[in-house]
């Protein structure tokens, strides 16, 4: 495979989609030029970036909507830094271990549209990271196909476009276990609070979630 990959970056060569060197989709420099994310209100949801940052915003887009997925390969490295730095006090003082990986998921509609789900590329990224994490895409289920949470202003119509979006298959599978959600954007942190409540609701025991941006 990465002899496969040394001959497509031959005949496809890539390039920073911010400054143009080659190499990378996002060099290091660049990336390590964004912006750190703001406070979120939700203190068990822990965003990597600012979505206002004009890279991060751009390098997102790239990702959803240009399929190009090796960005997800470079956010879950960031990421998954982070989670190790978080997991290392929830383990120690709130018995957080053996956590399950769940995505976000897409409504199936937009997921065929894009081919993908952004959220479970990062998160297969984060299983070869770590052979302990163990992933689960088959447990939360996008049920409904909401407007994007970022096109909607007002909070309480937020909260409505996301009631009862989300249902649960094979609950067994997470019954009093840790949930890590990940996502790429949490916009006001709506609909991973709504994925959270399901969760809880079926037999979850304490979930926490990493975003690339808020």
């Amino acid at each position: 495979m990465n002899f496969l990959n040394t001959i497509l970056d031959i005949i496809f060569p890539v390039y920073c989609i911010s400054c143009g060197k080659s190499g990378m989709d996002l060099c290091l420099e660049c990336l390590s030029n964004c912006s750190s994310a703001e406070y979120i209100d939700y203190k068990w949801i822990y965003p990597i970036f600012d979505y206002h940052d004009p890279l991060v915003k751009k390098s997102i887009w790239f990702l959803k909507y240009k399929g190009k997925k090796r960005l997800g390969t470079i956010f879950a490295t960031i990421m998954y830094d982070r989670i190790i730095e978080e997991l290392s006090d929830l383990m120690t003082f709130e018995n957080f271990k053996d956590p399950i990986l769940i995505p976000i998921p897409l409504a199936p509609k937009r997921k065929r549209e894009r081919g993908f789900n952004q959220a479970e590329v990062i998160c297969n990224e984060l299983i070869k990271l770590d052979k302990n994490l163990k992933l689960e895409t088959n447990v939360l289920i996008k049920q409904k196909d909401t407007k994007h949470q970022a096109s909607i202003k007002n909070r309480n119509e937020r909260l409505k476009n996301l009631t009862d979006s989300f249902s649960i298959k094979n609950p067994e599978k997470i019954k009093n276990k840790n949930i890590i959600l990940i996502d790429d954007v949490s916009t006001t942190g709506a609909t991973l609070n709504e994925a959270k409540k399901i969760l809880k609701q079926a037999g979850a025991k304490k979930i926490i979630a990493f975003a690339v941006a808020h």
